[in-house]
């Protein structure tokens, strides 16, 4: 990722933007996507973030993104990763505009996406949301719950699932989220040894602004950064 910034970097090294994706970028190993977390940001924060290198964005409200991808049109080389609670209702919107569902967190959800998918000859790559921890303010699976439905989930064959997604509750100690992290990627493992057909399990999705690092400690393939690269949101 780190090598990745560099080009247009000397163009944007003035913005603080820029420097603060350079500095955290230069710290990443090559084995972590960064995604960019620009909801509630302008097109012109994404802009500035594209002109040093990055190319994975994050949002989660459907119609913002919508809005924001049409301003940028002309940088069509983003990925576009769908991170927030995916209603039903806007599965079909989120198909058509997004590469990327890291918030797949129920059975009903999995399967209408892979009905969608296969009417509009879509194959988009998701992971699948967990809750190690109870956590009444989080979607998600349960452990148990994913389990349980590995068998219906590997029969949705027009989706790519790719793997895992977390985030940790609220108020936990630094050793306390590691061990959500480290949790997730053991039942990542579990699940790959399993070889199932349509089930993959490369990629972790998990660590933000004020915990990647230990996401990352823990085997984090995808960070999901927002505040810290573009500061607070209004």
């Amino acid at each position: 990722m780190s090598s990745s910034i560099q080009d247009g970097q000397s163009s944007q090294q003035n913005s603080p933007i820029g420097d603060r994706i350079a500095q955290i970028c230069s710290q990443l190993p090559t084995s972590v996507r960064l995604i960019a977390v620009s909801k509630q940001m302008p097109s012109a924060y994404i802009r500035a973030a594209y002109n040093v290198g990055i190319r994975n964005f994050g949002e989660s409200r459907i119609q913002e993104a919508v809005n924001k991808q049409a301003e940028l049109q002309d940088l069509s080389d983003i990925t576009w990763h769908f991170i927030g609670h995916l209603q039903s209702n806007k599965a079909k919107k989120a198909l058509e505009h997004f590469q990327w569902i890291h918030s797949v967190d129920n059975l009903k959800l999995a399967q209408r996406l892979d009905q969608l998918a296969s009417e509009l000859a879509v194959s988009p790559q998701v992971c699948l949301q967990v809750k190690i921890l109870p956590d009444a303010n989080k979607s998600g699976w349960s452990v148990t719950e994913l389990l349980e439905d590995l068998p219906t989930l590997n029969l949705c064959k027009n989706l790519q699932i790719q793997g895992l997604m977390t985030i940790p509750p609220v108020g936990l100690r630094e050793s306390e989220i590691l061990d959500v992290f480290n949790q997730t990627s053991k039942l990542a493992e579990s699940i790959q040894q399993q070889n199932w057909s349509n089930i993959q399990m490369p990629e972790l999705s998990m660590g933000m602004s004020g915990d990647y690092k230990l996401a990352i400690q823990a085997g984090a393939t995808m960070i999901r950064l927002g505040t810290i690269l573009f500061g607070d949101r209004s």
